[in-house]
């Protein structure tokens, strides 16, 4: 079974006008609701084989929450910064691993996870988790056919 968790990064810091958007950080929201939300991931028992992260400070540092929680392995790719949904896809799949969790960026996050849900997720709001599942260990069938089952989690729904 392949299980991939979409995670858009949490709610970053706009009160830094000279700051390079790939260089915003965290704000307080954000920063509240990484843990939250990586504890509620936890909760479910899903324990990713690698945390897939774009390189921007702020889903690097939502992924860096994510990864201590789950005690899981991060690997930051610069590719997944601003990556169209596409590219999402295909940085899970070639990380080849039953569990995955991809940490990134709007647009891309939400026409993925739209796509993924058979257009049941119309947004992914920051931090949100899409959760998907399919009955295959073949990345190659996963991508080719809809998820058995999904899921969408937001800061919202865990308070």
């Amino acid at each position: 079974m392949i299980t991939l968790v979409l995670a858009r990064h949490a709610k970053s810091d706009w009160g830094h006008a000279n700051i390079p958007d790939h260089d915003r950080p965290l704000n307080g929201r954000g920063r509240r609701d990484a843990p939250v939300m990586a504890r509620r991931l936890a909760g479910t028992g899903f324990r990713p084989q690698r945390i897939l992260a774009s390189t921007a400070l702020r889903a690097r540092t939502t992924a860096e929450v994510f990864a201590d929680v789950l005690a899981a392995p991060l690997h930051l790719d610069e590719d997944l910064y601003g990556a169209p949904a596409s590219r999402l896809l295909e940085a899970a799949a070639t990380a080849g691993l039953s569990d995955v969790m991809v940490v990134a960026h709007d647009p891309g996050m939400t026409v993925l996870a739209d796509r993924l849900s058979g257009g049941g997720i119309g947004a992914m709001p920051t931090c949100a988790l899409a959760t998907f599942t399919w009955d295959t260990d073949d990345w190659d069938v996963a991508t080719a056919i809809d998820p058995t089952t999904w899921r969408l989690d937001t800061p919202n729904d865990a308070r």
